[in-house]
This record gives structure tokens, sequence and C-alpha cells, in this order.
């Protein structure tokens, strides 16, 4: 497999799912690797929120305050809100890892050149990560996504343009 070039100027760390207490606390739904990622950066959606404090919710979400948050009211609006990094901000990639968005938006081809579609998300349910691949074209009747673990039996390499997979995991 191969690292994949930059693809998005902004990452996606978390989202903030609504005000936690009165004194404007937000709650986040981590979207990276964990609470230790999102404690590396100060500063989110371009200087726009900055951080003042984070903790975990011991549910698999965290607890942030930004400065000039203050209050339920103010932390509600934020609801909805997705807090993002500058690329640059990130650490440098080892051979074989990538970065979620870097494979979202690619075009999905199996080792026999046939297009299949495009991958659409990647999910994590707890083993590896899950590439969802919707069908190009999609079907008029039945699924029009299938999913493919992040293995090397089953993507055979990436790049900026394509993902490879191998035909053995076509779902049909």
């Amino acid at each position: 497999m191969t690292d994949t070039p930059v693809t998005s100027s902004l990452i996606e760390l978390a989202a903030i799912t609504g005000a936690h207490g009165v004194a404007g606390e937000v709650r986040l739904k981590l979207l990276g690797e964990g609470l230790d990622a999102l404690k590396a950066h100060k500063s989110f959606n371009q200087g726009a929120l900055v951080l003042s404090k984070i903790r975990s919710d011991n549910k698999g979400g965290a607890i942030a305050r930004f400065k000039g948050v203050d209050g339920r009211n103010a932390a509600e609006k934020l609801r909805g809100t997705v807090l993002t990094v500058p690329r640059e901000a990130l650490p440098a990639l080892g051979e074989g890892e990538y970065y979620h968005a870097d494979l979202v938006g690619l075009t999905v081809v199996t080792d026999a050149g046939e297009i299949v579609g495009k991958t659409i998300a990647v999910q994590n349910f707890g083993a590896s990560d899950i590439i969802e691949i919707e069908k190009s074209p999609p079907p008029a009747k039945g699924q029009k996504t299938f999913m493919v673990p992040m293995t090397e039996a089953a993507v055979l390499e990436w790049d900026a343009e394509k993902l490879v997979i191998s035909a053995d995991f076509v779902d049909e």
C-alpha cells in the first residue's frame, strides 16, 4: 500500500453534539484518533474556537470548553459545528498509514481494472477500518453501497486518484 498525498486542507477531528451543563461546556463526538489526538490542538476552525479545557466523558466522547463560550445558550448554538484543523497541523504519516479524509471520494476499481464505484465513508466498528463504497452505476433495486475491510487482502493499494480492491470483495 502507498501513502496518499494531501487531498483536503482541513481535517475534521470532532463534532459538537450539544451543551453540557450550564457553564458553557459542550459535548463532543470524536471523529479522529481519540481524546489525546484532540488535546494536541489548541484552536479549531481556523482560530474561531480556542480550547480552554477538555476531558473524557467516559463514554467514548469528550466534554470541552472554548474561550468566549459562556453559558448554556452560547454552547447550544454550537451544536452541529465540526471541529477542523489544517492538514499541516497533523503528524506525518508512516508507510501504509492514511487519514480517512484521504480515502473518501476516491474512485474504486478492482485488481482487474473494472470501475466499481467510489468511497463515500470510512467506518470503524472496533476491529479495523471498513471502507463504504457507493456502486457505480447504482442499481435500480437492492443495495446501493457495500463495505470492504481495510486489510491487505481486500484493499491492494491506493493513491490520490483511486483505491484498488480485490475482485473477490466486490458485492454484486
